[in-house]
C-alpha cells in the first residue's frame, strides 16, 4: 500500500516558520499544498489503486480529492488514520460541517465529533497504527490501497518522518521498518 502525507497546510507553513502553534483549527491546504496534492494525483495515475483511505481532517481530504478524481474512486473516511491529537490544528471539523464543505464525500458513518477531547499519548497513536496495520494486512488487496494521513500517524506506523506530499510504499504484512520513501517530484 501507499501512505501519502497531506500537502502543506496553513498550520505547517506557520509552524515551520515560528515553531509555535499558530492556533488554526482544522487548517486547509496552502497553494503549495494544493500543488503537492495535484502532483500526487499525477504520480499515482499509473498505480493500480482500488481504495483510498483518508483521515477526516480537511487537509487530508483536500489532498485525497485530486487523486480520487483522477482514479474515479470514492474516499473512505476513517479517524483511525488521523493525526496524533497534540496541537490546535488537530481539532477537527464536525461531521455536518465536513459534509457541507465536501458534498461529494460520504461522511454518514463518521461520528459528529470524531477527534479526541485531549492530547493523545504517543503509545495510543502507536496502538492505532498497529491496529490499522493488522486490519490492512488481513485484506487480500492491501497492495491496491492509498492512505492519505499525517506526519504523526505515518511516523507511528513506519518509524519514518515524511514531509508534506511525500509518499511511502508499505507492506503491512511485514512488521518493522520495511518502508521505502517514494519521491514523486
Amino acid at each position: 500500500m501507499i501512505l501519502l502525507r497531506h500537502g502543506q497546510s496553513e498550520f505547517n507553513l506557520l509552524f515551520t516558520q515560528t515553531r509555535k502553534d499558530p492556533g488554526i483549527v482544522d487548517p486547509l491546504l496552502t497553494p503549495l499544498g494544493h500543488e503537492q496534492a495535484a502532483g500526487a494525483a499525477v504520480a499515482l495515475a499509473g498505480e493500480d489503486i482500488r481504495r483510498i483511505v483518508v483521515s477526516p481532517y480537511r487537509r487530508a481530504i483536500q489532498t485525497a480529492l485530486p487523486v480520487a478524481r483522477q482514479l474515479g474512486l470514492p474516499l473512505t473516511i476513517t479517524p483511525v488514520v488521523r493525526e496524533r491529537y497534540a496541537f490546535t490544528c488537530d481539532i477537527g471539523s464536525p461531521r455536518t460541517a465536513l459534509a457541507l464543505h465536501f458534498p461529494e464525500v460520504d461522511f454518514t458513518h463518521l461520528e459528529e465529533i470524531w477527534w479526541p477531547p485531549q492530547e493523545e499519548p504517543a503509545d495510543q497513536v502507536e496502538g492505532r497504527a498497529g491496529l490499522f496495520r493488522a486490519e490492512m494486512a488481513a485484506l487480500d488487496d492491501w497492495a491496491h490501497t492509498l492512505v492519505v494521513s499525517h506526519w504523526g500517524f505515518i511516523l507511528a506506523f513506519t518509524g519514518k518522518s515524511v514531509t508534506n506530499g511525500q509518499m511511502l510504499r508499505v507492506d503491512p504484512t511485514v512488521p518493522g521498518p520495511d518502508e521505502v520513501i517514494w519521491k514523486h517530484h
